[in-house]
């Protein structure tokens, strides 16, 4: 029998490794993208363009107004953080944190996995080399995971949701080392947090920043456009 997954699909360097991998495992992918108020919310073509790329066997994309809860850089009028390099990035959680968002995100991947039958969702979070957010730290998909199965049919029936994070203990040299060694075609993804009007890369902020520092450390071009 065919094995079914969900992938979190952000259109990001992370969620698309993530996709490579689950596909390469021969799994059945069923792609969640949400465009949620984002002020990069150019993110959204890119994910289109990438689950068509890897033929998932469906594509959803979800509508959230997180926007009007405000209280981050990535929904609201306030300043993206810029750094001159890598180091200069802190241990706090930033102010790029959207409130609850993976686990907004997750519980709607939750119940598309028990409508297209899936045993597992794939997210590409990691605990390295990310920048301080709660909603990544693997005792969180523990917890998560948990929950899931209290919460479901498919849990409490015999059939349990597994949540697979398989980038979680990687360096973001690692996680492209392994994307590259499958294929994946890193100009269509995108990571940047104040992209300008031509979708052009900030370079300052902290996504940019360990992007380019993990393409560096494998002696690569980044392949996105930067300003």
């Amino acid at each position: 029998m065919d094995k079914h997954a969900v992938i979190l699909l952000s259109g990001g360097l992370d969620s698309t490794t993530v996709l490579a991998i689950a596909k390469d495992q021969g799994v059945k992918l069923h792609a969640i993208s949400f465009s949620y108020g984002q002020n990069h919310c150019h993110e959204i073509d890119q994910a289109r363009m990438i689950a068509k790329t890897f033929s998932v066997e469906s594509h959803t994309v979800i509508e959230l107004g997180l926007a009007a809860f405000g209280e981050s850089a990535l929904t609201a009028d306030i300043p993206v953080p810029k750094h001159g390099n890598v180091d200069e990035i802190g241990q706090d959680i930033p102010v790029t944190y959207v409130p609850a968002r993976n686990t907004i995100f997750l519980s709607y991947a939750l119940a598309l996995a028990e409508v297209k039958r899936a045993n597992a969702i794939y997210i590409g979070v990691n605990a390295l080399d990310y920048s301080g957010y709660p909603d990544c730290r693997p005792e969180y998909i523990v917890a998560f995971e948990k929950m899931a199965n209290y919460a479901t049919k498919a849990g409490v029936t015999g059939s349990p949701i597994q949540i697979i994070a398989p980038l979680q203990h990687l360096t973001k040299a690692e996680i492209i080392a392994q994307g590259i060694e499958l294929g994946v075609d890193y100009s269509m993804t995108t990571s940047c947090y104040d992209p300008n009007q031509q979708n052009h890369a900030c370079g300052g902020c902290d996504a940019c920043l360990l992007r380019l520092r993990g393409f560096a450390e494998n002696g690569i071009k980044d392949p996105t456009r930067y300003q």
